[in-house]
């Protein structure tokens, strides 16, 4: 396998780690609602856990409500159930034909701890990415060992490597940092 190919199919596993990363901290709570804290809730629909997104429309019409409507009014109590078992600590009131969520203001030590679980989140995301940089290591050092490269090719290509490793881990860093702001400063 040529060097170019190997370090594209790595950085393409990089950066789907740091697209996990997003979609995860998209469920961490900060100080206002969001669709994005419960649109990924798994709900028993018809004996089928099923995301909450795909049997419901979820809106934010304040900065401290969502109303959940899902489109089966069946399926209201199963939605609230959902929401009861989640880690979520919230208080679903079912309205009528939609669920209300009313999210509270965060307290100052409860800010500091989702700060603690994004940073442990952002954490495990770099070591991914160096995993991913150890597997394309091993991968180029088997093709040069195998004489399908040469040692020069390697040696570009773990550069090449690491310099992607590093643009990856600074990008995971600012996307940390950019979501404890958030939980800090709402």
């Amino acid at each position: 396998m040529p060097t170019q190919k190997i370090i594209t199919e790595h950085e393409n596993s990089m950066e789907k780690a740091v697209e996990f990363l997003q979609a995860e901290l998209r469920s961490v709570r900060t100080g206002r609602a969001s669709a994005g804290l419960v649109e990924n809730l798994s709900v028993e629909y018809y004996g089928a856990p099923t995301p909450l997104k795909q049997m419901a429309t979820i809106a934010t019409p304040d900065a401290d409500m969502i109303i959940i409507k899902p489109f089966d009014p069946a399926a209201l109590k199963e939605v609230e159930k959902a929401i009861k078992n989640s880690e979520l600590s919230l208080a679903p009131i079912l309205d009528g034909k939609v669920v209300r969520l009313s999210v509270p203001p965060l307290s100052g030590e409860r800010r500091d701890q989702l700060a603690q679980q994004v940073k442990q989140l952002g954490e495990k995301t770099k070591v991914s990415v160096r995993n991913i940089r150890r597997d394309a290591n091993k991968a180029l050092d088997e093709e040069q060992k195998n004489k399908v490269i040469t040692e020069d090719d390697r040696d570009k290509g773990k550069k090449d490597i690491d310099n992607l490793t590093r643009k990856f881990t600074d990008k995971i860093d600012g996307i940390v940092k950019a979501k404890s702001d958030e939980i800090m400063l709402d």
